[in-house]
């Protein structure tokens, strides 16, 4: 399951022919997700991908639909996982709008997409709730409006969950606002989606957990 870390954007640098760098997470710094990177969780999966020759793709929004650049060098340093990325403004017209907004400082984050390995992940046994990323294979790092909106929603989401119950229509519409629908969208769905809340049918209810689980992710 693709798992997302989402990180307030730091830029160091963001040139004229879309080129920009910076820091897409940083150790030891507890999201709104409780997750909570360990330095080298990056480090097998950077080298891996050195190796295969690809490169990490830069989605817009995790949009697999929409690449608008390559991240040229990923790299931990003592901080963090350092960036350089480029964006592709000379053909891609979105790419041109992403660089216009992050040198304008209107994207709020990167969100890094990433599969936890067996064993890459465990609790902290002295911070209830959070939980300790040891080892990640990464798989594309996204610029991201509102990231700490999305990790908001994401807590709200795993704390029902974890608690053994579906939220109810109320709880679903308060996800989806904070998700970032209108209030109009938001009720709209949440209706739709209310026999499923309710268990009704069986096999529309495992439909809507799993949609549900996926949001914890």
């Amino acid at each position: 399951m693709l798992t997302t870390h989402c990180f307030a954007l730091e830029v160091k640098a963001a040139g004229e022919a879309g080129v920009f760098e910076g820091y897409a997470s940083t150790f030891g710094d507890v999201d709104q997700g409780g997750d909570v990177v360990e330095p080298g969780a990056f480090v097998e999966s950077v080298v891996k991908a050195r190796a295969s020759g690809r490169a990490i793709p830069m989605l817009w929004q995790h949009d697999q639909r929409e690449p608008i650049g390559v991240w040229e060098d990923i790299a931990e340093d003592a901080r963090g996982l350092f960036v350089r990325g480029q964006l592709l403004v000379e053909d891609d017209p979105l790419a041109r709008r992403a660089h216009r907004l992050l040198k304008a400082k209107a994207l709020g984050g990167l969100s890094i997409g990433f599969v936890i390995p067996a064993g890459g992940a465990a609790m902290d046994e002295r911070r209830p709730g959070v939980r300790r990323l040891k080892k990640v294979d990464q798989r594309e790092i996204s610029l991201v409006t509102m990231p700490m909106n999305t990790r908001a929603k994401v807590t709200s989401v795993k704390s029902i969950l974890d608690g053994g119950r579906m939220p109810t229509v109320r709880e679903f519409e308060g996800f989806l606002r904070e998700a970032g629908f209108s209030k109009s969208l938001a009720a709209a769905i949440a209706v739709k989606a209310t026999p499923h809340l309710r268990g009704e049918p069986e096999a529309k209810a495992d439909d809507a957990l799993a949609f549900l689980q996926a949001m914890r992710s």
